[in-house]
């Protein structure tokens, strides 16, 4: 079993928390939020012992290694004091909203590279998801021409989310690049992006951002990705991905509570509504991502999604921005 400090007691972190506790082979050993009764109430509900600091909880003797789901500022600082410690993180995305932020903290963890370092992107784990890769790298549709990500939210969450999550791009789409990079099978080079305030036009001009978006992504071999995305889908949580090839295509489609499809007089093949919430359509990912990083802390090997995945899809974020702001084509950095 590997014991986990767990940083961070927020939604996610909860969520988190009660994965550890579930799993045969982890253990919740340590908890630390800055909201001391947040963190308290974590530990009771799980037998673990709430942290003074985040350093006390990363260092102490039962722990093996560390998942941070604290709020974004902090989760570089987090990944240094875990590596510094020589504790195996996994980290939620992103790294932080700003590149060279994350520039710094890659020096701490590159000099550090027997302690392993996974990026929280976990829809790479999601079984559909992962059963499209997989059908791809078999050649079950022969070569990828072009990939379609939806990415679509049920409802706009509260103003103060807005306002600590960096912008949609950064926030919400940032899944979709790294989903982008494990279809295309190369790196994008170039990238045009729009995004619109339409579902509260109002809210987002005050501060500054956006609710809808589409983007573009275009390898030097000339492979093509859709990305498009909405904080509000009043029919559910709208979670898809086409692969289409010069021999065929596969869809990983969204989840339903259930697939019953009724025929009556009134409906033909009505069905259960979407799933409405992101833990819901994404809990069996977050397990397996986890299960993957257990698995190459044991096997002590590199994790992936790695540290440099989670910066490369941040550069694709600031690429993105690059073109709203331009309404050009733009070059994504290298």
């Amino acid at each position: 079993m590997i014991r986990f400090a767990l940083l961070g007691c927020g939604r996610i972190g909860v969520m988190h928390a009660g994965i550890l506790a579930r799993l045969a082979e982890t253990g919740l050993a340590r908890v630390y939020d800055i909201d001391e009764a947040a963190a308290a109430a974590v530990a009771k509900r799980h037998g673990a012992a709430a942290a003074a600091s985040p350093a006390a909880a990363v260092e102490a003797a039962d722990v093996d290694a560390v998942l941070v789901a604290s709020a974004t500022p902090t989760h570089a600082d987090f990944i240094e004091i875990a590596v510094r410690a020589g504790k195996p993180v996994l980290c939620e995305k992103p790294i932080d909203l700003d590149v060279g932020r994350v520039r710094a903290c890659q020096e701490v963890v590159d000099a550090h590279p027997e302690v392993p370092v996974q990026i929280g992107f976990n829809r790479r784990f999601d079984p559909g998801h992962a059963a499209a890769f997989a059908a791809l790298a078999a050649g079950e549709i022969g070569e990828l021409l072009h990939a379609v990500i939806t990415s679509r939210d049920p409802g706009m969450p509260p103003r103060a989310y807005y306002e600590a999550a960096g912008g949609l791009l950064r926030d919400m789409t940032i899944h979709d690049f790294d989903l982008a990079r494990c279809c295309l099978g190369e790196e994008p080079a170039e990238v045009f992006a729009v995004a619109g305030r339409l579902c509260d036009p109002a809210l987002m001009a005050e501060i500054d951002d956006h609710d809808s978006a589409m983007v573009i992504l275009r390898t030097a071999g000339g492979k093509l990705c859709h990305i498009n995305n909405t904080r509000a889908a009043v029919y559910g949580y709208d979670q898809r991905i086409e692969l289409h090839g010069d021999r065929g295509m596969v869809i990983s489609d969204n989840n339903r509570g259930h697939n019953l499809a009724k025929y009556t007089k009134d409906a033909t093949a009505s069905r259960a509504p979407l799933q409405h919430f992101f833990i819901d359509r994404y809990l069996r990912s977050y397990e397996l991502e986890i299960l993957a990083f257990v698995a190459a802390v044991k096997e002590k090997r590199p994790p992936s999604p790695g540290f440099a995945d989670g910066l490369r899809a941040l550069l694709l974020a600031e690429a993105a921005y690059r073109s709203v702001k331009s309404g050009k084509i733009e070059q994504i950095e290298a």
